[in-house]
């Protein structure tokens, strides 16, 4: 039924005119069936009428088929795709705090693992709407030849199903369990990729990472899956067992209780036995459906957590690069890492002007990342206000005034093109700046695209420059972005890059630990423990 629901998110009608074509092809081949079970004891005055009848109702049959298929096919796909897209506009919706509270483990496994689930399930829905037509279609067979022998047969099936329906739902719980397990094993395989040294040059780290954290939770992960498959085995197996044991009835017990036509039980033997391989079909299937089951209640899990902390999105008016002033107003950002350990930056009370650098130094965890959010709308502030040009942001117009940054952050990102810059001669500026940056031997600009990203890490950071420069906004940061150069490059970044970013107006805002450059800001701020220390300023 989730899967239903979630196909008919895309076209009610459509889906509607699959189904109805999907049973319409299904009961056409139970027909099929009826018709091999009268030619058997047919009078050869009546062959050529039954023939006719069967080529007709196989081509009904096929056609059908084809159209349900084709439909559903796209269906499926398309839902999948909206899902995607859905999943992705939700999660660059969401507030960064949130996010980051969420962690990437859980929300990686979800863009992975649980959509490739659906998309599993939904390609395999069309032919469950034939199979299932088809075993409808053979039910109706067998209440046309007996109402008796249908109420009998259909008795048995329904105590096999809620038999095997409570063998399912535990499996589906299992099924449930791997799934935590498996937010657990991504959290595991990114500490792999992201801590290889320091797991390489440690071997007892290493090896009690392998043996507490990998190895537990990769056990858990197969225990819960094998008792769910185990379980999902045993159902199919006993709805297996239940329909042999019907043909067993029809057989040998029921032309002891009812008189039965040979012809009649014959169609009923023929009847059960094509079953076999459309309830086989279905019985495969369980598993994928029902991981697809726990799968959808994960997305839709997290697409609540992501709509709750929602961002107002919409088209951001042009920026102001002729601004004044940024105010922080007794703004607060407040850290929750345990009931007992929370860390709070604030109040903070801070101006900045157009056409100045600004050093923002401290300690580590005193605050200065944290304020480089606030400062850019990254994070909300819990209290306070952020005033831009005597207006306060609020959340109708907060991605119209993120608009006014350019920002490098000491995590950074490097995409590889030129995303969303929309520059006249743009790959001419870019291999100007590349020279500048000494990487015109290194990387090529083709049409806004990157060569090659496989750099150094100072290399890369020069190459994020070069995007901040192109964006041309009127605010700029740099968050530890000289950690990783030579000294050659330091100097040019602190001597000539920043002076040349004033001289154009831009207003810079350097996180920095180089104090032997802090002659070249405008004013120095001072963050201890989330509390501005002291803002100073050196030329008047």
């Amino acid at each position: 039924m989730q899967l239903l629901s979630f196909l008919l998110r895309s076209s009610r009608k459509q889906v509607a005119i699959a189904i109805f074509t999907g049973f319409l092809s299904g009961i056409s081949s139970a027909g099929l069936i009826a018709l091999i079970s009268r030619a058997i004891g047919a009078k050869e005055a009546e062959m050529g009428t039954v023939a006719g009848a069967f080529i007709g109702l196989a081509a009904i049959s096929l056609v059908t088929s084809v159209i349900s298929q084709v439909i559903l096919i796209r269906l499926a796909q398309d839902a999948v795709f909206h899902l995607r897209m859905r999943l992705g506009r939700q999660i660059l919706a969401s507030e960064l705090n949130h996010l980051e509270r969420l962690g990437s483990a859980p929300v990686m496994a979800t863009l992975t693992e649980d959509v490739q689930a659906v998309a599993t399930a939904v390609s395999s829905f069309p032919f469950l709407c034939i199979d299932l037509a088809t075993i409808v279609g053979c039910f109706a067979y067998i209440g046309w030849l007996s109402w008796i022998v249908f109420l009998m047969v259909m008795g048995l099936f329904i105590a096999s199903f809620v038999a095997c329906q409570w063998i399912l739902n535990q499996g589906r719980k299992r099924l449930a369990y791997a799934r935590d397990d498996q937010d657990i094993l991504f959290k595991h395989f990114r500490a792999i990729t992201d801590g290889i040294k320091e797991l390489k040059l440690h071997y007892p780290r290493r090896q009690m990472f392998l043996s507490d954290d990998l190895e537990v939770t990769s056990a858990s992960f197969r225990r819960h899956n094998v008792d769910a498959l185990v379980l999902f085995a045993a159902a199919a197996s006993f709805g297996k067992l239940i329909f042999f044991f019907a043909i067993g009835f029809v057989l040998f017990a029921l032309p002891n209780i009812l008189s039965v036509p040979l012809q009649t039980l014959s169609g009923y033997v023929l009847t059960f036995t094509y079953l076999i391989l459309p309830l086989d079909k279905i019985v495969l299937k369980l598993p994928v459906l029902g991981q697809a089951s726990v799968s959808l209640d994960k997305i839709n899990a997290l697409g609540l957590s992501l709509k709750s902390r929602s961002e107002a999105i919409a088209v951001p008016a042009p920026t102001h690069p002729d601004w004044s002033s940024l105010e922080l107003r007794h703004v607060t950002h407040t850290y929750y890492q345990t009931e007992d350990s929370n860390f709070v930056l604030g109040p903070i009370d801070l101006t900045l002007r157009p056409g100045e650098i600004v050093f923002v130094v401290g300690g580590n965890g005193s605050g200065k990342s944290t304020l480089a959010k606030l400062l850019t709308g990254l994070y909300v502030p819990e209290s306070g206000a952020i005033v831009f040009d005597g207006h306060p942001i609020s959340e109708r117009d907060r991605e119209w005034y993120r608009q006014h940054f350019s920002a490098v952050f000491a995590d950074f990102y490097l995409f590889d093109r030129l995303l969303g810059i929309d520059a006249p001669n743009l790959d001419a500026q870019a291999h100007s700046y590349l020279k500048q940056l000494h990487l015109d031997h290194k990387v090529q600009i083709v049409e806004g695209h990157l060569s090659t990203t496989k750099l150094s890490q100072g290399q890369r950071k020069r190459l994020t420059l070069l995007t901040a420069y192109l964006e041309d906004r009127p605010i700029y940061l740099f968050d530890e972005w000289a950690s990783d150069q030579d000294p050659v490059f330091r100097e040019l970044f602190y001597q000539e890059f920043l002076p040349k970013l004033k001289h154009q107006g831009k207003t810079i805002l350097v996180i920095s630990h180089d104090d032997h450059y802090f002659q070249s800001a405008d004013r120095i701020i001072k963050l201890d423990y989330g509390q501005i220390e002291y803002d100073r300023r050196l030329n008047a």
